[in-house]
């Protein structure tokens, strides 16, 4: 493992005991995330993406192989609070203002008073919310919402940002602005992100690395190096090298369906 490697998994499988029989979720995953990677991960429904994530972050736990994060196992990393998380719903308290809601990880955790305020603060002004703190959720659009919960696990300051489909449920102007604030933030505060994702123009998009997935059980067909440049305008995704990737994209989930057959 290289001295830069965040995330490591190592024949990493994870299966479900149900009343219908084992349900075979993950199956011998390898990969490395570098520090400081945005790592998209993408596949069909039912593939082992979010599965992945959730191992990632101790939310569920491998039958079979290892998972690592910063070098450490996925709970001592949970401990250590290593990451944030941004859940496909904004998960908001509906009777929390938007500042209450980012302040809720800060007060659980034990900062101060001050420290929480310069915190929800700051990234407030990261997420372009600055003035929204004492709103409601209710008075926010879906993306704002989005936005506040990015915020949220991004207050206490982890190095590594997991995000399972984050923006699946918006509209897609919303969903383009919102993949161009994010990678200014990527770019701002250089954290680690692993993007949970069906789009494949948003996969193209955001990463320095994309995560080609198989159906059930889950298996990576393919990693795909971008060599589009970090600083990317929306209009990047009319050239040639950015259709080159989104091909190879898809070949790679037409590939993992022939599996299937």
């Amino acid at each position: 493992m290289s001295n830069d490697t965040v995330i490591s998994a190592r024949d990493l499988s994870l299966t479900f005991q149900t009343n219908d029989g084992p349900v075979h979720a993950l199956k011998d995953v390898n990969l490395e995330v570098g520090k400081g990677d945005f790592v998209s991960f993408i596949g069909p429904s039912g593939c082992g993406k979010t599965t992945l994530l959730r191992c990632m972050a101790d939310l569920e736990h491998p039958t079979g192989g290892t998972i690592t994060v910063n070098g450490v196992s996925a709970e001592e990393a949970r401990r250590a609070r290593a990451y944030g998380y941004v859940f496909q719903a904004a998960g908001l308290y509906p009777w929390r203002t938007i500042g209450g809601n980012i302040r809720l990880p800060l007060e659980i955790m034990g900062y101060d008073k001050s420290d929480q305020t310069e915190r929800v603060n700051r990234v407030l002004e990261l997420v372009d919310l600055t003035g929204f703190e004492k709103k409601f959720p209710w008075q926010l659009s879906g993306g704002m919402q989005q936005r506040a919960s990015i915020a949220r696990a991004l207050a206490f300051d982890a190095d590594i940002l997991l995000m399972d489909e984050p923006f699946g449920a918006l509209d897609e102007i919303v969903r383009d602005h919102l993949n161009e604030q994010l990678l200014k933030l990527w770019e701002r505060t250089t954290k680690t992100i692993c993007f949970v994702t069906h789009s494949i123009p948003e996969a193209v998009y955001l990463s320095t690395r994309i995560v080609v997935m198989s159906p059930r059980p889950g298996r990576i067909t393919d990693v795909i190096e971008s060599p589009l440049p970090r600083t990317r305008p929306l209009d990047i995704r009319d050239t040639p090298e950015f259709l080159e990737i989104a091909h190879r994209v898809r070949d790679g989930l037409r590939a993992g369906h022939g599996d299937e057959v």
